[in-house]
């Protein structure tokens, strides 16, 4: 594999973050992540993308209404939209937005819907009002970051028609850095992925994916996050970090030298 540069990484590419919905769970974390993006800052532009899958279940729970998931996708139903976009676009967007405020930044909190620039589809109709990213452009995104915004982006998209959707977060992310040619940066619950004996594995290559795919070492959900981060990063011709949330100082010491967390490379690499 080729030596991959620092500065071939980061000097002319937007940087997006995607973060779950567990980061809103703690004040400290949130304090700790935007500090750091806050740094950061000073030398990329940086989109952060979000879900909000557990602020969603709680509230889908308190409201008495049964949610189920099919493939590690969330079923929505038209009569969830409420509330599905309330908890992602409403609380969990502005409360990130809020967190960055508080320490000094400019945040723009808004959705994949905003500006009717990002047209999604729904590929399975079993899953309701669940989208996937089709086609897109980022004039409002660029916009914002050229006037030095932190764009915060919910997973909330809309179809052709104006219809609102759920999208995956993991799979927005990867769509808008396609359409920002943009680097990827994928903040999990783990410390990146894991090979047979729960150990991390430093780089994942096309063919070490498919070995451990084969071996049953990924499975389930985890052969298409891998096998999509594989393909992002082939489209972008850049490699994706994923790293643990928890610990947002490794997001500068991965741009600096990978030397944490999972660099998904390329399958040309």
């Amino acid at each position: 594999m080729s030596e991959i540069t620092s500065d071939a990484l980061t000097n002319s590419k937007t940087l997006v973050i995607k973060v779950g919905g567990a980061l809103l769970e703690s004040a400290e974390s949130l304090t700790e992540f935007f500090s750091e993006l806050k740094k950061i800052r000073q030398q990329h532009k940086v989109v952060v993308v979000h879900g909000g899958g557990a602020l969603v279940q709680q509230l889908l729970a308190d409201l008495g209404i049964k949610s189920e998931k099919k493939n590690g996708l969330r079923i929505t139903p038209a009569e969830h939209i409420p509330y599905v976009v309330g908890g992602l676009a409403g609380t969990a967007n502005k409360q990130m937005v809020s967190s960055a405020t508080a320490i000094g930044d400019k945040a723009v909190g808004i959705s994949l819907a905003d500006g009717a620039e990002i047209i999604c589809t729904v590929p399975d109709a079993d899953l309701g009002c669940v989208g996937q990213v089709e086609s897109g452009k980022a004039d409002l995104v660029n916009t914002l970051l050229d006037a030095g915004y932190l764009p915060v982006i919910s997973s909330i998209g809309t179809d052709a028609n104006g219809t609102l959707l759920n999208v995956n977060a993991d799979q927005a992310a990867e769509a808008l850095a396609k359409i920002l040619n943009g680097q990827l940066i994928l903040l999990s619950d783990v410390d990146g992925i894991l090979d047979g004996e729960k150990k991390v594995i430093s780089t994942m290559t096309k063919s070490l994916a498919a070995q451990l795919i084969e071996a049953q070492v990924i499975t389930d959900g985890m052969v298409v996050k891998v096998n999509t981060a594989i393909e992002t990063a082939t489209t972008l011709g850049a490699p994706i970090g994923i790293l643990n949330w928890r610990y947002p100082q490794l997001i500068s010491q991965w741009l600096a030298d990978q030397s944490c967390g999972t660099t998904v490379v390329p399958a040309n690499s």
